[in-house]
């Protein structure tokens, strides 16, 4: 069975259901014909003791056998039944003397016997007068043939009713099923490269066949393949950015360590050869290995933000950042002098939670990026406001602006603009990329809007 098709399967238990529910029904039918017809036998047969006991009454004899009936008077009131008239009726039926002795009192007694010789006969057994009984056989032939004809009849009935059950229930369940069957070929054709439109599944089929719980499946179905083509999409797209990730952090640790290296070979050289010389060269050493530490240090605190397991690197205070800004903006000043810093402020205090480290870090990375990627004399601006109830900072600048294309990249690991990875303008690659997930951490969001001679970057943070 489960070999099977499930609409073959179904009609199959849904005949053996039916089989069971005609053979109660056939029986029942059988049981209460034959009921009826030993029922309507029995008022014949009373007819019929009426009128032989008003023939014993006039006559004093009865007729023997009529149609195959026997009637036969007993004398029981010696304990024994023993024929009257033997004379004027049939031969003495031994079978018949039980029934005449069960006889007490008004009632008649019916019994079912088989007679010697003659088959089933209904016997009838009802009183006369004290002491004498009369009994009348009479033959069941009629009702046992009748019955075996119903039970035959029942019997065709039921298998043609069954046969044409199950093809009928099998055709229509196929066709009911048909929608399942739609499902599992485009189940089949799907590939993890082939879940475009074209494998969707019409939510409503024509004919409308199938019904509610089809269309159900079909919505189900439709939707697990979008969280399947979904889920493909950002495990490739992840990929890709893993590879692109491991690639830019193997360029990026390459770069120091390459000089690391070189740097330690002329300060042996330095060393044997030229003392003096010793000192530049231990410098260099120091200021690639700094390097590098800030860019692992950056690599680490980014693996912490995304893990979610990880504890959360931010150690929230409730701080002012108005203060904070300020505090940015005097920073911005002495070390990018050729770049003029407008900040603005409001008079109260902007109060709010946030980890003051982190957050002068993004305010930090932001005024940094717009210094190192405008020309010198580039005016910019940097400001704190409150906007529906969020605490908003602004940093903004009047340089050269971000290629469109690039507008949405910008906030993406080892990312710059300038594909030759030169550092005439920019590091790593990785300050926007720490602001934007220090934000995010801070349950913010950061936004850059850039066009010739305006870029901004937005930080909104609750409050």
């Amino acid at each position: 069975m489960r070999r099977l098709r499930l609409g073959t399967r179904l009609a199959l238990g849904l005949g053996a259901l039916a089989l069971a529910v005609f053979a109660v029904v056939g029986t029942v039918m059988a049981e209460r014909m034959q009921e009826f017809l030993e029922r309507r036998l029995d008022a014949q047969m009373e007819t019929t003791q009426v009128s032989v006991k008003k023939n014993l009454a006039a006559t004093g004899t009865i007729k023997g056998a009529a149609y195959g009936w026997y009637s036969v008077v007993y004398d029981v009131r010696d304990g024994r039944a023993v024929p009257r008239n033997p004379d004027d009726q049939p031969a003495d039926r031994e079978d018949m003397t039980d029934v005449a002795l069960k006889v007490d009192g008004p009632e008649p007694v019916y019994w079912t016997d088989h007679l010697k010789g003659d088959g089933t006969y209904r016997l009838r057994g009802s009183p006369v007068s004290d002491g004498v009984v009369l009994v009348t056989a009479a033959p069941m032939n009629d009702i046992a043939t009748t019955v075996r004809q119903l039970v035959i009849v029942e019997v065709i009935t039921f298998l043609l009713a069954l046969t044409a059950f199950v093809v009928i229930g099998r055709a229509v369940l196929r066709r009911g099923l048909q929608p399942l069957s739609d499902m599992a070929r485009t189940a089949h054709d799907i590939t993890s490269h082939d879940l475009t439109d074209s494998a969707r599944l019409p939510v409503r089929a024509e004919g409308g066949s199938g019904g509610v719980e089809v269309e159900e499946l079909r919505s189900a179905f439709n939707t697990m393949l979008d969280h399947i083509d979904t889920s493909l999409a950002a495990r490739t797209a992840a990929e890709q950015r893993l590879r692109r990730f491991i690639a830019d952090a193997s360029h990026e640790l390459r770069t120091p360590l390459t000089s690391i290296r070189g740097y330690a070979d002329l300060f042996r050289y330095a060393a044997a050869n030229a003392p003096e010389e010793r000192e530049a060269h231990l410098e260099r050493l120091r200021s690639e290995a700094a390097r590098m530490s800030v860019l692992l240090d950056d690599l680490l605190l980014l693996a912490r933000l995304d893990s979610a397991e990880a504890e959360t690197p931010l150690r929230m205070a409730d701080g002012d950042l108005a203060a904070l800004a300020r505090e940015a903006a005097d920073a911005f000043r002495a070390a990018h002098p050729s770049h003029p810093l407008t900040l603005t402020v409001p008079d109260r205090p902007v109060r709010l939670a946030f980890d003051p480290l982190r957050l002068r870090q993004v305010v930090d990375n932001l005024l940094t990026n717009a210094a190192v990627h405008t020309p010198a004399g580039t005016s910019v601006s940097l400001s704190v406001s409150v906007e529906s109830g969020s605490a908003v900072l602004r940093v903004a600048d009047t340089g050269p602006g971000v290629p469109a294309a690039d507008q949405t990249r910008v906030f993406d690991r080892f990312y710059r603009v300038d594909d030759s990875r030169t550092r005439d303008r920019g590091g790593s690659g990785l300050g926007l990329a720490v602001a934007h997930s220090l934000v995010v951490a801070h349950g913010g969001t950061v936004e850059l809007t850039s066009r010739p001679g305006s870029t901004t970057v937005t930080v909104t943070l609750p409050r």
